[in-house]
């Protein structure tokens, strides 16, 4: 339980996270993920990253039960900390990052895919941001890597999903593949990417990064503005204190946080 690594190819190194029951990170977590993730890019012998979940789903976000436990902030800015942090160690790391979806990628979990340098789907995965719902705000900078910004601004709204086949239509996930070979897809696309000569691949990311007409760090940071603008005014709170009290949270997971196993 947690994140690991293992290095099933030369040149290639697989971040997994694994947080029962679905992979709703607490605040720790996104931190352990964030070290993770730029040792790999450091590491002179790693050419790709793939980014990986183990269980129900990629990610639901962070550990909404862990801020509720919190009688102050410290919860919320650990999650906004950590989470900008995990975000940009994927956009900032020295190599293509490809991120293995499966499941459920909610929240926290849009930030990640939509920093990562490429996305490989399991054909049941769903994508959202049910942040209205929780009582947050942010990650709209990475859904609108993913979508047109009318349909990003639909799916804030409304806490909608889209599916993995949609996002494929949209060019936004390289492959939609069944989930037994979802590992195996990613590591393919991986071994594409990291038989290029190691330097070069390095400098593609950089160029690449540096001609991005959007800062995602401080894009980002201005978002979680906000979310803590309406935890103070006690907004979050009303909200997020409704958190799995409703008949639908307990059949599936819709929002940003731990549900329990159906």
């Amino acid at each position: 339980m947690g994140v690991s690594t293992s290095s099933p190819d030369n040149g290639i190194r697989v971040v997994t996270a694994d947080f029962p029951p679905v992979n709703a990170l607490p605040v720790q977590g996104w931190y352990d993920l964030a070290d993770a993730i730029r040792a790999a890019g450091r590491d002179p012998e790693i050419r790709c990253v793939v980014l990986a979940a183990e269980g129900r789903g990629f990610n639901a976000g962070v550990d909404i039960k862990e801020m509720q436990r919190d009688p102050g902030h410290s919860a919320l800015i650990g999650a906004n900390h950590g989470c900008s942090e995990a975000f940009a160690a994927v956009y900032e790391c020295e190599v293509p990052v490809v991120a293995a979806v499966n499941g459920f990628c909610l929240g926290g979990g849009i930030g990640l895919v939509g920093n990562a340098d490429a996305i490989v789907a399991s054909d049941d995965a769903t994508f959202g941001l049910p942040e209205l719902d929780r009582g947050a705000l942010g990650a709209a900078t990475h859904l609108a890597r993913l979508v047109p910004q009318h349909l990003m601004r639909t799916l804030y709204y409304t806490s909608r999903t889209v599916s993995a086949q949609e996002l494929h239509r949209h060019g936004s996930v390289w492959q939609v593949v069944p989930r037994a070979e979802l590992r195996g897809a990613a590591l393919g696309l991986a071994r594409e990417i990291a038989r290029k000569d190691g330097s070069l691949i390095r400098l593609a990311k950089a160029a690449i990064n540096g001609i991005d007409p959007v800062d995602v760090r401080r894009s980002y940071r201005f978002e979680q503005g906000f979310t803590f603008e309406a935890n103070l005014s006690g907004l979050a709170g009303r909200v997020r204190d409704t958190f799995g009290k409703d008949s639908e949270a307990h059949d599936t997971v819709r929002g940003h946080g731990k549900e329990n196993p159906a």
